[in-house]
């Protein structure tokens, strides 16, 4: 339980950063942004797998590469869950957010990993 808070926390910090990067990315607040990185968290767990599963062959052509949309399609399904509070203009912003997020993510959560040592 608190892995997945620091997770949703660490994702909350994503998800602010990419909306002060780009003006087509728009966030109400802090609270708006922990809210995204909730639903986000609730959709990587229960929408990802099955579209990964989906959308396997595709993915092994691509090399893995094929994820990046995975990813901008469960962060565009968090927008159109929470309206006016999390906006992203179009779908190619909603890729560039999603690999933005994705290394903000691995950056944060290395560095939470070696403060755990």
């Amino acid at each position: 339980m608190k892995n997945w808070l620091i997770h949703i926390v660490v994702n909350a910090i994503a998800i602010i950063a990419v909306g002060a990067l780009f003006d087509s990315v728009i966030i109400d607040g802090v609270g708006g942004a922990l809210l995204a990185a909730l639903i986000l968290s609730i959709l990587n767990a229960i929408v990802r797998p099955v579209l990964v599963i989906l959308t396997l062959p595709i993915t092994i052509l691509s090399l893995g590469l094929f994820l990046f949309i995975i990813n901008a399609i469960t962060l565009w399904l968090t927008d159109a869950f929470l309206g006016s509070t999390f906006e992203i203009d179009s779908f190619g912003m909603t890729i560039i957010a999603a690999i933005i997020i994705s290394l903000i993510n691995l950056v944060l959560n290395s560095l939470i990993k070696d403060m755990k040592k």
